[in-house]
């Protein structure tokens, strides 16, 4: 993990490992921002969905933030990420919605490559 991409001055741009995770971080946002706007029209059941989207879109466009400037703090925010993730691919998992499943896949898959950069 400690092969740094230079940017166009030769500085340091970012560590090279991030970018599949940065990618998962960035589908993973896309897909809880969709899934949010579309439970808002929703019934009340769909709120802890709702929460968890927003609380999940936050914390990866954060981790982002976070990887681009190579942060000493990235790790300990991969594993919140993770663990939010988790939580809220498991809510959109339990709703039949299209955008919930899709939105399931995305945390999933978001969680496990912040797990691989923990490893």
């Amino acid at each position: 993990m400690d092969k740094l991409l230079k940017n166009e001055y030769g500085g340091e741009k970012m560590n090279a490992a991030y970018k599949p995770c940065i990618a998962a971080l960035q589908k993973c946002v896309e897909a809880c921002n969709i899934c949010y706007h579309a439970s808002l029209k929703g019934e009340r059941e769909m709120m802890p969905c709702i929460e968890l989207d927003r609380e999940c879109a936050d914390i990866c466009t954060y981790t982002i933030n976070l990887m681009q400037r190579s942060s000493k703090f990235v790790h300990s925010f991969l594993a919140i990420c993770a663990e939010i993730c988790d939580e809220c691919g498991t809510e959109c998992r339990s709703h039949g919605q299209e955008h919930c499943q899709d939105c399931a896949k995305a945390c999933f898959d978001c969680a496990e490559e912040c797990r691989k950069l923990l490893a």
